[in-house]
């Protein structure tokens, strides 16, 4: 792999700090105590971050995503890690009833918000739902959508670049799938992943503990498509998918140390 693109992602670093840091320090400053809560403080870091990096990585994506998700998703549709929603950017109004923004870093929802309703979903009208809560926590994705747990509500679940970050991310996406998922619902997903290219993950690798300091966890060496993939069933050892289908980003380098795969997968229906 060529030193240059190994060492490209100084840049993001670079330009992150320039970003987020004084406006930590000032919050820092004003309270002292958020030393104390490191999650607290990545997530403040975090936001300020996004606020530089939201509308470029929104646009450096925007031809897969609207091939992605414009023409397929439908019904209630819950996007986990929303970030600023741009999600819904990409959502057709006259196909897609409810807008679920599952989004734990409260310091981004106002952005949601704000993206939600200039697309046309807003809370008034029960067409936007903004959670709070981790993708992990199926309990309360299920009761916010007053749906008991053997009635799946969701028609398509979104992943946009948020399996980087999920904690436990094999067993959250499968327990999204099995309890939240309708059968016959879809997934889909667009994420940057581990490189098949072995110099070229190795660089992935060197990179991780440093990245997800400054992203909130986001991790670089995650397969997750092959994740995704390999989903069973419930206990047994039947693939979770009765149509799947997953390619990459046109035009991407090979030696990109964000390599992308997105992917359409439907649940069996019962």
């Amino acid at each position: 792999m060529k030193l240059s693109n190994a060492f490209s992602i100084l840049f993001d670093l670079r330009y992150s700090v320039q970003a987020a840091f004084m406006p930590t320090i000032r919050e820092i400053l004003h309270s002292p105590s958020l030393l104390l809560h490191p999650t607290a403080l990545s997530r403040f870091f975090m936001s300020k971050v996004w606020i530089a990096f939201g509308d470029g990585v929104d646009e450096n994506g925007r031809d897969v995503k609207k091939h992605l998700i414009t023409p397929n998703a439908y019904g209630v549709v819950l996007d986990i890690g929303a970030g600023h929603g741009h999600t819904v950017n990409y959502l057709d109004q006259n196909r897609v009833t409810k807008y679920v923004a599952l989004e734990p870093n409260t310091l981004m929802h106002s952005h949601i918000r704000s993206i939600a309703n200039a697309a046309g979903f807003t809370e008034a009208d029960s067409t936007l739902l903004i959670l709070s809560c981790g993708a992990e926590d199926t309990t309360s994705i299920l009761s916010s959508l007053s749906s008991p747990i053997h009635e799946p509500p969701v028609d398509t679940l979104i992943s946009i670049l948020t399996m980087c970050t999920i904690p436990s991310p094999q067993t959250t996406m499968t327990a999204l799938v099995n309890d939240v998922l309708k059968p016959g619902g879809q997934l889909l997903f667009y994420e940057h992943v581990l490189s098949p290219k072995a110099d070229v993950a190795w660089w992935q690798r060197v990179w991780t503990p440093v990245w997800k300091m400054a992203f909130d966890g986001c991790r670089l060496d995650r397969p997750s498509h092959l994740w995704v993939e390999e989903m069973q069933a419930g206990d047994g050892e039947e693939s979770m998918w009765g149509k799947s289908e997953v390619w990459g980003k046109e035009g991407e380098e090979e030696e990109n140390l964000f390599w992308h795969r997105a992917g359409r997968m439907v649940k069996w229906a019962v």
